[in-house]
Parts: structure tokens; C-alpha cells; sequence
């Protein structure tokens, strides 16, 4: 999954924020609670208020992620 997300990073560069969360770090407890962070990987789609658009756990296709990027952008 890692080289499809940083490849979805850079096709989406300047439009769409890539914020990696370390879930091994219990400063980030409270961010993984408040994101109902449960296995890895878990991905979350925030807009810019912070309001989760879609969450995805487990290992997906590419075309998922596209297709949700792009109705957030629109």
C-alpha cells in the first residue's frame, strides 16, 4: 500500500494534504481515538474543516481512493 499512497500524494500534490499518523506513538492516543483509528492500515479522508469524508481499514484498490479524492475535490 505505501508506494500507492505516496503515489496518490504526488498525483494529488497542492490539491490534497497527506498527513501520516504514528500509531505506535501514544502521543497520538487521542487523535487515533477521536479518528476511531481500529486496525492498520486505516485511512482517513478529512475535508478542510476537519470533518471526516470516508475511512477505509484494510488494503484496498487504488481506484477507491480515486474515486473518493475526486468527489471531494468537486
Amino acid at each position: 500500500m505505501k508506494p500507492m499512497v505516496h503515489r496518490l500524494e504526488a498525483k494529488y500534490k497542492n490539491k490534497i494534504i497527506f498527513t501520516y499518523l504514528d500509531v505506535d506513538d501514544p502521543n497520538t492516543d487521542s487523535l487515533k481515538a477521536a479518528l476511531s483509528f481500529r486496525l492498520r492500515p486505516h485511512y482517513v479522508l478529512l475535508n478542510a474543516k476537519g470533518d471526516v469524508l470516508d475511512q477505509w481499514v484494510g488494503t484496498l484498490p487504488e481506484g477507491d481512493f480515486v474515486a473518493a479524492f475526486e468527489k471531494a475535490l468537486k
